[in-house]
């Protein structure tokens, strides 16, 4: 959705998870939303009674339908689907964003985790949610280009939380080497999970069988 597109309560959401991932949730205060949202201040009283939780919540669960939007996206440039190339792609978004404009973002949705899991269960729980969305487009991704379902799941979560580590290195050492390492060395284990029949009937065995 283009930024012109957005009311008010959506640019807010937007602008309070774009926030989140370069200050985190404590350095994020509802006026900065406002402001970053061009938004009046008076409006986050009508669009989120509940105050700055629920914002946080809000753009959490915004994150997590990003996320999971972007599998689609990430498949559709591929000539031929495989795992590897869709890990390929969810790295190369980020090493992508940080040679063009440095390393001060991260993800949402693993800042709020650290932020806040231990302090509020509604926080806690929406980040949960964001998570299993992702997962979930993930798996069914890798279960649509032959990898046994009962393997999608394990799988999608080792590249989530490998991509997350490897973005917080990336963050560490200003450097994308963390994001290329787990592409490379992740990619021919995913590919050697392709075991049974995509959608078009053929099996993809994996690179140098």
């Amino acid at each position: 959705m283009a930024e012109a597109e957005r009311g008010p309560r959506e640019r807010m959401v937007f602008s309070a998870a774009q926030l989140i991932r370069r200050e985190g949730v404590a350095a994020t205060g509802m006026r900065e939303v406002a402001a970053h949202a061009r938004a009046p201040r008076g409006s986050l009283q009508h669009y989120f009674p509940d105050g700055k939780e629920q914002l946080v919540n809000e753009a959490v669960g915004w994150a997590g339908r990003y996320a999971g939007d972007r599998v689609a996206r990430f498949l559709a440039v591929l000539p031929e689907p495989t795992p590897s190339g869709l890990f390929a792609q969810m790295v190369r978004q980020w090493t992508d964003e940080y040679e063009a404009g440095g390393f001060d973002g991260g993800c949402p949705v693993a800042a709020a985790t650290v932020d806040c899991a231990r302090t509020a269960d509604s926080t806690r729980e929406a980040a949960e949610a964001a998570f299993a969305r992702w997962t979930g487009a993930v798996a069914g991704a890798l279960t649509d280009m032959g990898v046994p379902q009962q393997r999608s799941g394990p799988l999608a979560t080792l590249m989530i939380s490998s991509l997350e580590g490897a973005i917080l290195i990336a963050r560490a050492e200003r450097s994308v080497r963390a994001l290329t390492t787990a592409a490379r060395e992740l990619g021919p284990l995913l590919d050697a999970a392709v075991t049974v029949p995509g959608p078009d009937g053929r099996t993809r065995e994996p690179a140098g069988d």
